[in-house]
């Protein structure tokens, strides 16, 4: 029995003793023998700066100047002398209308004048002899007024023979129809042999001039309203309306290569979109706008003189859709701020509120910190 205990005493020394051992292995596991450094991260340290502030609104070209031809005299159509979809110069010849009538005409109001001016002529030489004989009481008052009188229809007659004449003249200069303006001619929608009527309702053909041209661009009311109370306050400087530049994007996605600049705005409102019509003029050679197409239209509205920007990879937003951001505070230690944004330039944003020059925003690790963590800061962006 003694035996027994012994060996019993003994296996349960070596149990514990093994247990021991474990807990102490395991316990050693657990503390730390290398502590965990701050993160690194690197900051942007944000300056007011000056920028130039741009709205990208929607809008359609417009031809310069439209002119619709229509005869102002009626006849048959002789010939036509344009090629449809070509360039046309103001003056040119477009259409000739038969002008015999009107040449007939023009001989006849010619004959007319003729006879008055014959008619006229002895009629003043009467009134002559009787201004001289009217001194000497040769004639009587009223044979004279007679004379006069007579003398002054004969005058008259003769400026509406004149009068009759020019009108018929330019009758018959108008069988010669001609561009009124220079520009590109449309499909014409008569032929030679036609019967025309003058200031008939349809269009003969429509020349549009294309360079330069228009694109009628829409603009929120109410970011207009924005625009004007921040140049009121004194925040953004205004631009004068023929000093501010336009660039276009087409509809492909390209950008057109030349330059425009705003020329007018509205003065009213459109009640059923709530928008202001904005008119920009470009320059187009090449006719590579044509009147109708959809662009898209980048104006220089005015410029921010104390702008705070922030990139646009530093700005997140929560459940609500608010925006914010990590900035490095005392001690290094993050803080999440709110931030009121106003629009995109490049790729920043503008920020309102919620920053201020020299606050050090977080750039990168991201996903890796908290508000309240202390953070190294490895490098710093001016």
């Amino acid at each position: 029995m003694k035996k027994l205990f012994i060996v019993v005493t003994a296996l349960l020394i070596a149990v514990c003793t093994y247990f021991l051992h474990q807990q102490s292995s395991q316990a050693e596991d657990l503390v730390p023998t290398n502590p965990v450094s701050a993160l690194e991260v690197t900051v942007l340290t944000v300056q007011e700066q000056e920028v130039s502030l741009t709205s990208e609104l929607p809008g359609r070209t417009t031809a310069y100047q439209t002119a619709e031809i229509r005869p102002q005299v009626g006849g048959i159509i002789q010939k036509r002398t344009f090629i449809e979809g070509s360039e046309v110069k103001a003056g040119e010849l477009l259409y000739q209308i038969d002008p015999a009538p009107y040449e007939t005409v023009v001989a006849r109001a010619k004959a007319a004048v003729t006879r008055s001016q014959a008619e006229l002529e002895p009629a003043r030489l009467k009134a002559k002899r009787y201004a001289e004989l009217i001194r000497t009481q040769a004639v009587s008052q009223q044979d004279y007024d007679e004379v006069k009188a007579a003398l002054g229809l004969c005058e008259a007659n003769v400026a509406s023979a004149q009068a009759e004449l020019d009108a018929a003249r330019i009758d018959l200069q108008r069988t010669k129809v001609v561009a009124p303006i220079s520009g590109r001619i449309g499909r014409s929608s008569i032929t030679p042999g036609a019967l025309v009527t003058a200031n008939q309702a349809q269009p003969l053909a429509t020349i549009q001039q294309l360079d330069p041209i228009y694109v009628d661009l829409t603009q929120s009311n109410v970011e207009l309203l924005r625009l004007r109370r921040a140049i009121q306050s004194g925040s953004v400087q205004s631009v004068a309306a023929k000093e501010a530049k336009a660039s276009l994007m087409l509809e492909d996605g390209s950008t057109y290569a030349l330059p425009g600049a705003l020329q007018l705005a509205e003065a009213n409102v459109d009640q059923d979109t709530g928008t202001v019509t904005l008119r920009a003029l470009f320059p187009n050679p090449d006719r590579e706008l044509l009147p109708g197409m959809y662009v898209r239209a980048q104006i220089e509205e005015g410029i921010l003189t104390k702008a705070i920007l922030v990139p646009q990879q530093s700005v997140s937003r929560d459940a609500q859709g608010q925006a914010q951001t990590l900035v490095v505070g005392p001690d290094n230690v993050l803080e999440l701020r709110s931030l009121e944004l106003d629009r995109a330039v490049g790729g920043n944003w503008i920020v309102r509120q919620g920053l201020q020059a020299g606050d050090q925003v977080v750039m990168d690790n991201l996903q890796k910190i908290r508000p309240g963590m202390a953070v190294r800061i490895a490098s710093s962006t001016p």
